[in-house]
């Protein structure tokens, strides 16, 4: 008996009920969930293994504190707009052959139209497969992506044919690790040997007729796969070359992760313009935060996040939550309560210095991605901060907050400014002169009128040595006079009697002549 297939009609219009059942898009779908962090005090019971991108396991990171004032600004990443969705996201292209990664780049801004484009590092012409593109506010992130880890799967042939396959497979496992490496003839670089490791490979298929195999490599950023195959062949004593090759996985995004072609993303922005149908465009489009999954995270308080989007060094007083296992000079996310990520930074704690400290810097900045002012300013609203201000309002204090003749001297006592740096001096001289200052210091602060005289005493000092330098010492200075005048009166004289001797020598010439 044989089975009679549905017509493609059939299925269609099938799978338009199923659609019509659920009646929910892409776009309304990711707009449902409500993922934040609610501020509190007790113990939360959630369950967030299935929180999108940064809020997954979020439940799982060291607690420092639940307590903190939500401002309604920022957005999910999968609940921004359509337009801030474009530009802050990225897409995984399954880059054809033929073109080059700088063509298939221009051509997704061209269909795009956006700004900036980057990619996370380039394929050959011929070679396919994974190329990271990165729009607008994601191209912050092109750096720590070209850095990345890669994997290959490439197809290579050998000269003459081999014994066993077994020499082709130890071949291979001799080329792991460090190896150095010079760029092919036809190459975009200077050809400088350099040293590259490859991490893993396997042998995945080899047939002994044609003398063709396929094998699969994890190697760091830069390496050269065509060269390890002259090198296989090398080692084999029988030379080889690479016919074709695939990048599979570029950083934690592989080709089976969302992977597209040039035809989704034109299919994608076609639809959005002539439908208004965002379905399409946010599947293809993925938000930056995916590129960011495997890093350690930092979760920070929303009054310190326009602090640090202005260059701020992460302090402790401002962390909500923190994840095991971060360790020293480690690259780090740092992440708002909704899941965005403000910056790139590098660890100065460990989780456990965190978990004894009270105060102190957590880590200091690498890249900033998060745009300026997307949340208020939220610093310098303390009440020491605001009185200085209300100083420098009154005129009590200069437009820069130093104290000038109307300073009251409460202020002068009680503010300290975290700004000038002690240094601290070795020796008793140096320990005499800091008692010195301190004591000057003061009596400026008691009476800021003492500094006008100090300044007056300097000055007469000054005099007085320069009087005693003068008296003690005209006769050296007379004699270096006379010897400077002197100087250039024999100087004269020489250029005069070389003059005259040119002209008697001209003279003889047009005689002789």
């Amino acid at each position: 008996m044989t089975d009679v297939l549905p017509s493609g009609s059939e299925v269609f219009s099938e799978k338009k009920k199923k659609k019509n059942k659920d009646g929910v898009t892409l776009g309304a779908f990711q707009k449902i969930g409500d993922f934040k962090i609610e501020p509190s005090e007790s113990v939360t019971k959630l369950d967030t293994a299935y929180w999108p991108l940064l809020l997954k396991n979020f439940d799982r990171l060291n607690v420092r504190t639940n307590h903190y004032t939500p401002l309604p600004f920022g957005s999910s990443p999968l609940k921004r707009s359509i337009t801030e969705y474009v530009k802050s996201g990225f897409i995984n292209v399954d880059k054809p052959s033929n073109p080059s990664s700088h063509e298939v780049v221009s051509w997704i801004k061209r269909i795009l139209k956006v700004e900036k484009t980057g990619h996370s590092g380039t394929l050959d012409p011929k070679v396919t497969g994974c190329l990271i593109v990165c729009i607008d506010r994601a191209t912050r992130l092109v750096k720590s992506q070209q850095n990345a880890g890669k994997e290959y799967v490439a197809i290579f042939n050998l000269h003459s044919a081999v014994e066993n396959i077994q020499k082709v497979t130890q071949g291979l496992e001799k080329l792991r690790g460090a190896l150095f490496q010079r760029p092919p003839l036809i190459s975009a670089v200077k050809r400088q040997l350099r040293v590259r490791t490859v991490y893993d490979s396997k042998l995945l298929d080899y047939d002994q007729e044609r003398n063709i195999g396929i094998f699969w490599v994890s190697c760091e950023a830069g390496s050269y796969i065509r060269t390890m195959c002259v090198h296989l062949g090398l080692m084999l004593g029988v030379g080889g070359q690479m016919i074709e090759l695939r990048r599979v996985r570029s950083g934690i995004q592989g080709e089976k992760e969302g992977m597209v072609t040039m035809h989704d993303i034109l299919d994608a922005q076609w639809a959005y313009e002539n439908h208004k149908d965002e379905t399409y465009l946010r599947r293809v489009i993925k938000p930056l935060e995916g590129l960011l999954i495997a890093h350690k995270r930092i979760f920070i308080k929303d009054s310190a996040i326009n602090a640090v989007c202005y260059g701020a060094k992460v302090l402790l007083p401002g962390i909500l939550r923190y994840e095991d296992g971060i360790e020293l000079d480690q690259e780090i996310v740092i992440v708002t309560a909704k899941g965005e990520a403000v910056a790139l930074a590098i660890a100065l704690m460990t989780t456990s210095t965190m978990a004894c400290c009270d105060h102190g810097v957590a880590a200091k900045l690498k890249r900033v991605i998060m745009e300026r002012d997307t949340y208020p300013r939220k610093w310098g609203l303390g009440p020491k901060a605001s009185q200085k201000k209300m100083l420098i309002q009154q005129g009590k204090l200069d437009k820069f907050g130093k104290p000038n003749e109307n300073t009251p001297s409460e202020w002068l006592n009680s503010y300290v400014d975290y700004k000038v740096k002690n240094e601290t001096e070795n020796g008793d001289d140096k320990a005499e002169d800091a008692g010195r200052k301190r004591t000057a210091s003061t009596a400026n602060a008691d009476d800021p009128n003492n500094s006008v005289e100090v300044k007056s005493e300097k000055k007469k000092k000054k005099k007085k040595r320069d009087t005693e330098a003068e008296e003690t010492e005209p006769v050296t200075a007379e004699t270096e006079v006379k010897e400077e005048t002197a100087e250039p009166e024999a100087d004269d004289s020489v250029r005069k009697e070389k003059k005259k001797k040119k002209k008697k020598d001209k003279h003889q010439e047009k005689e002789e002549e």
